[in-house]
């Protein structure tokens, strides 16, 4: 993350994204596949770690990944954006302007085995009174008479490593040069890691 200053001196905060420009290597359609859809490839894999299945789906092309975007019927506006993008076609910065709303998804950072504390922000026990050991225990976990854990009840354990969106995110700024997106606020993931930006489609004001 960093930070830029707009013109009247506001500082705004932003995490810089790399953009891989990904190729349009495939359009599916609900004619012959029975739903609408474009796989992308981007990224760079070398040659020999790319099996029979890899190759026999894109050819000589060797992409470190692959990824695949559906639109559904009830998605007009998006089924349209698919439908313009025909094989071979490059996706990169260009695809965003200054001021889009942009949903971002990814994978959070995994933290292991938490405790409450860390895990669901639990207060803790006062340190007066008595207390030694138990600061950042649990507490009671509910009375004794069905004689078992209910389900969903908020407890240590493995904290983080899960699929996180967030949504309404705005466009600072474009280095296209440097193929960087500037988003402002905080996005899923740690450094390195892959995310997914999407451009939120607009929101057509209801008649009255």
């Amino acid at each position: 993350m960093t930070q830029l200053f707009t013109d009247e001196g506001r500082c705004v905060p932003v995490t810089m994204v790399k953009v891989s420009p990904a190729t349009v290597v495939r359009t599916k359609t609900n004619d012959k596949e029975g739903y609408m859809s474009v796989q992308v490839g981007y990224g760079v894999q070398k040659e020999t770690r790319l099996n029979k299945a890899r190759k026999g789906e894109v050819g000589d092309a060797n992409y470190r990944a692959l990824k695949e975007w559906r639109a559904s019927d009830a998605d007009p506006e998006r089924q349209a954006e698919l439908d313009k993008l025909e094989v071979g076609a490059v996706l990169d910065t260009t695809q965003f302007a200054i001021g889009d709303t942009v949903t971002v998804s990814g994978i959070s950072k995994a933290k292991g085995f938490q405790g409450v504390v860390k895990r669901w922000n639990f207060a803790g026990a006062p340190k007066t009174h008595g207390q030694k050991h138990t600061l950042r225990a649990p507490g009671s976990i509910g009375a004794t008479g069905p004689q078992r854990v209910f389900k969903g009840l908020k407890m240590a354990g493995r904290t983080g490593g899960d699929r996180i969106t967030t949504k309404n995110l705005e466009v600072s700024h474009i280095d296209a040069e440097n193929n960087l997106l500037y988003i402002k606020g905080a996005i899923p993931g740690r450094k390195g890691t892959e995310i997914e930006v999407v451009k939120t489609p607009s929101k057509k004001k209801k008649q009255s």
